[in-house]
């Protein structure tokens, strides 16, 4: 599978990481001189960029569109985040590269969506899933709705979607020989994240006052509590049994515990596993409670998650030019992606080498040859 991304910043370039990660072809195409967009970092870092060469090109002038054509026509899939009708004034837009390349994916990723009143607005992560009423859902009760962090929209709600999309437009396309366009928005993309809260909310089973149900931290069952030592634990034991086996594990006695059900008691149960859990350090949790039907799990930093026996175990975490980082997931059987190769620069030496999947051997050459010597030397 071979795939032209038009660079851009986060749920685009993250959703053409993933692709890239299961074994797809990806070349990203960067402008010469990139626009500073994001937060800014070293290359090495930027690693949602990780597994694709870069090619620099200038989309606005005839020669630059005319290359990314000539490579949208060799390809299944074009993945672009621009605001509607962006591309189209390029003259890559939709109808100008199908009409090249009939069995082509036109991914596109936006917050808004292609229409609707706001699709020209600006905006980004926090907006688009305060839209959707994600964001109202998540926090304390009395509490500010808690951004967390862009993992729900971006993400969640528009990386995963976009991957998702293109690969059944392409079980699509290779069935009848047309391609299409899929409109990922961020906002339909974590309004259906949200789903089974509106089965909820339909039944009555959902209380619209963030911070006061089962999963929200409203179940003193459910959610983190600091320990000894100032560090934090999660407990989960939704289901009886498990809830029974972890107050046994703590060392409380049951006699007269709080009920799961009773709503009414969940204040005086929090104080009590509260009491309880900060009695011993979350080191000393862990070497109790991992492991058991407690669930249970250490709140860890994103350097300790690295370090964690059952993450090295899986290989969860690998290390790509020095930098520690998430492998790719999922797993497969028979054809485990490779480890994944650095960002990289808009190199032309780099790009000619990529561009073998893409083109024959001499439209490189002419390509090459058409770039001043300055911008050939490595550097």
């Amino acid at each position: 599978m071979k795939v032209v991304e038009l660079a851009g910043i986060g749920p685009a370039p993250m959703c053409a990481m993933l692709l890239a990660d299961l074994g797809a072809t990806v070349l990203r195409i960067d402008r010469p001189e990139p626009p500073e967009l994001g937060i800014p970092r070293p290359l090495r870092h930027n690693l949602i960029l990780r597994g694709r060469p870069c090619l620099a090109l200038d989309l606005k002038r005839p020669e630059g569109r005319d290359l990314a054509l000539r490579l949208i026509e060799e390809s299944d899939a074009l993945i672009e985040g621009f605001r509607p009708g962006v591309t189209e004034r390029l003259g890559l837009g939709p109808e100008d590269c199908l009409a090249r390349n009939p069995r082509l994916v036109y991914g596109r990723m936006t917050g808004w969506g292609q229409h609707g009143p706001l699709a020209q607005a600006a905006g980004h992560d926090l907006n688009y899933i305060a839209l959707t009423g994600a964001l109202d859902a998540i926090g304390r009760e009395g509490q500010p709705p808690t951004p967390p962090l862009n993992l729900v929209g971006d993400f969640g709600g528009g990386s995963m979607y976009l991957a998702v999309g293109i690969l059944a437009a392409i079980i699509s396309a290779r069935t009848t020989g047309r391609g299409q366009v899929v409109d990922a928005a961020i906002v339909d993309g974590t309004a259906h994240l949200m789903t089974g809260f509106h089965g909820l909310l339909a039944a009555g089973l959902f209380n619209a006052q963030r911070g006061t149900n089962l999963l929200d931290s409203g179940a003193p069952f459910y959610d983190c509590y600091e320990c000894a030592d100032g560090r934090w634990v999660s407990i989960a034991p939704i289901e009886g049994r498990f809830h029974a086996e972890l107050l046994q594990r703590l060392g409380i006695d049951t006699a007269d515990f709080p009920a799961q059900s009773d709503r009414a008691r969940w204040p005086e149960a929090r104080a009590r596993l509260a009491a309880a859990i900060r009695t011993r350090t979350r080191d000393e949790w862990s070497a109790l409670l991992e492991g058991t039907d407690a669930c249970f799990a250490p709140v860890l930093s994103m350097a300790e998650a690295a370090q964690h026996p059952h993450m090295q175990a899986r290989g969860t975490y690998l290390e790509v030019d020095g930098v520690v980082q998430p492998a790719p997931a999922p797993r497969f059987s028979r054809t485990p992606p490779d480890t994944p190769t650095p960002p990289q620069p808009a190199d032309p030496a780099s790009a000619a080498a990529a561009l073998e999947a893409w083109l024959p051997a001499e439209e490189i050459a002419a390509w090459l040859a058409a770039i001043p010597a300055a911008a050939r030397a490595p550097g």
